[in-house]
């Protein structure tokens, strides 16, 4: 009985201390980043109901997320994470947040192996789709890539074929509480932010695609006090990734520049030409399409640029230098290569 009354009294307690956080959050005050990074560490517990949740996230659909705010809550996912170690394969991740609205078909996760095969040891952090109809996960899923979380088994995977999947439940398991709420919502919430701040394996160099300028602007706050290279990106018409439908803005270690498609030697392109497919099935086929160099020359052409500056970034070389290698890749089958060692050390 004393059990269960104590447990009564601390439901209560947490209780009280969200309901105190919304009403701070409803009278336009921002949380500093120790309570952001407490709280989420009990959302994440799942002591708290979904009208409690439900309201604490929308919140940050309808207002900006402060730097202290995107901090703390990152600070709370890796502090619960099941963190893995591949330092000594100084890895990249390219992934974005998704949440742009744009259904286009997995161009960072084809890029992830078109990296791959230039040579660059990827650590490939991703989700099912929340925000989108196909997320990474769902794509390599259907292709038959097994997701694990067992170091020996990732290690097998980097060395052989470049590439390892990192699938976010696996790493994220506290995440089990609000997953079910994200999915109900189907909206981009903070937590597409978080995604590619909370790679476990805290790669080295990272590319990431952001789906506002004031992400983006943010995310050169987190990652300037970081130790990586890094390169974060935002299309100007709202694409979280290179859509080379119009300029691109590109955040990087040492600079800040806006680009045009001209600028990688590309021509502009029309959005209807990089949209995903209907279904899982279909975004599989344009997938493997791509990878086999079938692609058309619109869907080449964008996942070559987005690999190209993920090159460049790891390797420091400048983007036009990245697409040359980029090219290689897809055209020598070498990306397609590691993605069906990956396929094979999946069985």
């Amino acid at each position: 009985i004393n059990r269960t009354r104590k447990r009564s009294f601390k439901k209560l307690v947490k209780n009280q201390i969200m309901k105190d956080i919304l009403n701070k959050l409803f009278a336009h005050k921002t949380l500093y980043r120790e309570e952001a990074k407490n709280i989420l560490l009990e959302i994440s517990s799942g002591t708290h109901n979904h009208s409690h949740v439900t309201s604490f996230l929308t919140v940050f659909m309808i207002r900006n997320i402060t730097v202290e705010e995107l901090e703390g809550f990152r600070d709370a996912l890796i502090e619960l994470c099941i963190s893995i170690d591949l330092k000594k394969y100084n890895t990249i991740d390219l992934c974005g947040t998704g949440g742009d609205n744009k259904d286009t078909f997995n161009i960072s996760t084809i890029s992830a192996f078109i990296t791959a095969g230039a040579g660059i040891k990827v650590a490939k952090h991703g989700n099912y789709g929340v925000s989108s109809s196909c997320g990474s996960s769902n794509v390599l899923e259907n292709l038959g890539i097994r997701f694990s979380n067992d170091q020996s088994f990732i290690e097998n995977c980097i060395e052989k074929s470049g590439i390892c999947i990192l699938h976010a439940p696996l790493f994220h398991p506290a995440m089990k509480h609000v997953a079910p709420i994200r999915r109900e919502l189907g909206l981009k919430t903070f937590f597409n932010m978080l995604g590619p701040l909370v790679n476990p394996s805290n790669p080295n160099n990272q590319m990431v695609g952001v789906y506002s300028l004031e992400l983006a602007r943010l995310y050169s706050y987190v990652f300037q006090k970081s130790n990586k290279n890094f390169s974060i990106i935002h299309s100007l018409d709202g694409y979280d990734e290179v859509s080379l439908t119009g300029n691109v803005k590109i955040i990087s270690n040492n600079s800040e520049k806006i680009f045009e498609p001209s600028d990688f030697d590309l021509n502009i392109l029309k959005p209807k030409s990089i949209v995903g497919g209907n279904s899982i099935s279909e975004s599989a086929k344009i997938f493997m399409n791509i990878l086999n160099n079938k692609g058309s020359c619109s869907q080449n052409n964008v996942v070559l640029v987005n690999s190209g500056i993920a090159i460049s970034t790891a390797q420091n070389i400048s983007i036009k230098n990245g697409i040359k290698k980029a090219r290689e890749s897809l055209n020598s089958g070498k990306a397609l290569n590691a993605f069906k060692t990956l396929k094979k050390l999946s069985k």
